[in-house]
Formats: structure tokens, sequence, C-alpha cells
């Protein structure tokens, strides 16, 4: 680093949002969902088709917060840049990624959008409310059974 020099940087709360987008992604990717990328600014972050059902979904990605005042529970603060909630017709879905800017292997989690601006969880509540996403390829659902034994579909 050169002495008295300045140098542009994002602001660190884009670059982990950029980080928590993209564990997400992955997230999805391993678990079986097709993940696209679209051409224009959207509501939602991210657009996914369903492996099982093969039915588009969107989904808006969260930094999960751990509030120590709280014994840790973990918050996913779900509100646009106006404050305002995400309603359904925005993101049918909320990714919560915790551990994109902790010291900590990142975990990720996906759960309806109800609309709230908030979303509260311990992680005795998350099993039972949230459904954790892989990070790493679930090789299950990219294989299938066949009379001739089980073939895999993708490498």
């Amino acid at each position: 680093m050169t002495k008295g020099r300045t140098i542009n940087i994002a602001h660190i709360t884009e670059i982990v949002g950029q980080v928590s987008e993209a564990l997400a992604r992955t997230a999805l990717i391993c678990a079986g969902w097709t993940v696209a990328k679209t051409e224009t600014r959207e509501s939602f972050d991210i657009v996914a088709r369903d492996p099982l059902t093969a039915e588009w979904k969107t989904f808006q990605v969260k930094t999960i917060k751990l509030r120590s005042d709280r014994r840790n529970e973990m918050v996913v603060y779900a509100r646009k840049g106006n404050g305002e909630a995400y309603t359904q017709p925005e993101a049918e879905y909320i990714i919560g990624v915790l551990g994109a800017k902790e010291a900590e292997a990142p975990r990720v989690w996906v759960f309806e959008n109800t609309g709230l601006g908030e979303y509260w969880a311990t992680e005795a509540s998350a099993e039972r409310r949230w459904i954790e996403l892989p990070l790493s390829i679930q090789r299950e659902v990219y294989t299938h059974e066949t009379p001739a034994g089980t073939v895999e579909v993708a490498a």
C-alpha cells in the first residue's frame, strides 16, 4: 500500500451483500435448483427453478444478524431500501445467509416470505421453521434409478 494514496473500494455492506447472494445461489444449485440471472433489475435477487416441480420461484437474499442482546437469536431484516417489507409478489421466498461476514462457516436458510419486516429464530426454531440449504453438492439430486442401475444425469 502506498502512503497517502486513496484506494476506492466498494462499501463493506455491498461486499457482504454480494457474498451472501453468491452463497445463496451456490446453496440453491447444490440442492438441485436451476438458478438464472435476470437481465433487468428486479425486486428479487434470485430466480430459480424448483427441481421437483419445475416451477420458477423468486428469492430475496438477506444477511442474518446475530443479536447478542437476545441470546444470539438470528434475525433477518427483510426490508427494502425504503423501509417497507417485501411483499409476496416481490419475492416469494427469503434466503437468510449466516456467516457472510463473521469468521465462521457460512450457513444458508430459506423460508416463505409472509410480508414481515423481520424474521427471528433461535437455532432450534430455525430447524423447525426454516429449511437449511446445503453448501455441498447433493449428488442424489442429480442421479436417478433405472432398471439398469443408477444413472448420473449431471457431472
